[in-house]
């Protein structure tokens, strides 16, 4: 898949924030989208995932806050990301090629990434 991520921005703590992963479309070979995130210093961290079929799985930092949905018409994986805090701060990447998701992903299992888009929660 070719990755285009949007949407990143600066907000407050509490704000939202709507990120969008164009692709290229799912093959039979990649029907998995994960969303990453790298802060400088610390490893890359990932935070969901989403299939073609719609499944999805967080990792506990942020389920209740971000919601990960997929648009099959249009070829866009979105990332909604409400209540957000300081720590949130990174460059958000989308990544396929990779495992299939069944649970929380990690950032080592996709091999395909877009080009990343920086958020910032600050006051």
């Amino acid at each position: 898949l070719q990755l285009v991520e949007s949407g990143g921005g600066f907000v407050q703590p509490g704000g939202s924030l709507r990120l969008s992963c164009s692709h290229s479309g799912w093959t039979e070979n990649s029907r998995t989208i994960a969303w990453i995130r790298q802060v400088p210093g610390k490893e890359r961290e990932g935070l969901a995932c989403i299939n073609n079929d719609g499944y999805t799985s967080y990792v506990d930092s942020v389920k209740g806050r971000f919601t990960t949905t997929t648009d099959n018409v249009k070829n866009v994986v979105y990332l909604q990301m409400n209540n957000l805090k300081p720590e949130d701060t990174g460059v958000y990447y989308c990544a396929s090629d990779g495992a299939v998701c069944v649970g929380p992903p990690k950032a080592e299992w996709y091999e395909n990434w877009g080009q990343g888009t920086q958020v910032t929660v600050s006051s």
